[in-house]
């Protein structure tokens, strides 16, 4: 038997019994499940300190079952931001389901990072494009599918001034003029493996690349 504090995000609850809820968490340790006791009666001390779209502290023990059971919940920040808006709610949505699905493989800390970071661009209003492209860019990486962002199809270096395409069938760029990818599009890419949503939030004129790097990202995520 052992206890611990946790920080989490719940990325499922399912109502149990007459007043339980299950609850699927990402943490810094992995995906877990979580018994809540009691948390949908009226008076519950658990009920605000699980919401969806909210980063909480957990302290849960672990008896004899694989099931950990909350014996206490902190709400540390509540997204309600994401809730006013429908395509940020469903990215939200989206993001949720692809990390606790591939969690259920891996206990990588990557994954509650990347749910941390995104959840919190959403809330204050990031570009939905930067948030989608950052998220599928970086959780292609934590899977081992990571584009080559310095080589082209020959395995000649990736050069300023040159435009390029993405050739999803050899999973690499190819030179053409008429490309939609050039120093700008592969820079802020790079830059996104290795840095913070919020720290490319900040590169100067963003929003005219974003385009392509979605579209990048979309095609990268369908090989996964």
């Amino acid at each position: 038997m052992r206890d611990i504090k946790t920080l989490a995000y719940v990325v499922r609850r399912t109502n149990y019994g007459e007043a339980d809820r299950i609850l699927n968490l990402i943490t810094p340790e992995g995906k877990m499940s979580a018994m809540a006791k009691g948390v949908r009666k009226e008076k519950s001390k658990l009920a605000g300190g699980i919401e969806m779209f909210s980063l909480v502290e957990l302290n849960l023990h672990f008896g004899k079952s694989d099931m950990a059971t909350v014996t206490s919940a902190k709400m540390l920040s509540y997204f309600g931001n994401i809730l006013t808006d429908f395509n940020r709610m469903e990215l939200a949505a989206m993001i949720l389901k692809k990390v606790s699905l591939a969690a259920e493989s891996s206990d990588a800390p990557e994954y509650f990072k990347i749910t941390d970071s995104c959840l919190k661009g959403l809330n204050e209003g990031m570009d939905l494009r930067l948030v989608e492209s950052w998220f599928l860019l970086n959780f292609a990486k934590i899977l081992g599918e990571e584009i080559n962002l310095y080589r082209d199809v020959d395995g000649e270096k990736l050069k300023a001034g040159e435009r390029y395409s993405f050739m999803a069938s050899e999973n690499a760029f190819s030179k053409n003029p008429n490309g939609e990818y050039g120093e700008d599009e592969i820079k802020i890419m790079r830059l996104s493996l290795v840095s913070d949503l919020e720290i490319v939030s900040r590169v100067k004129n963003i929003e005219e690349s974003l385009p392509a790097i979605l579209h990048f990202s979309k095609l990268a995520s369908k090989m996964i």
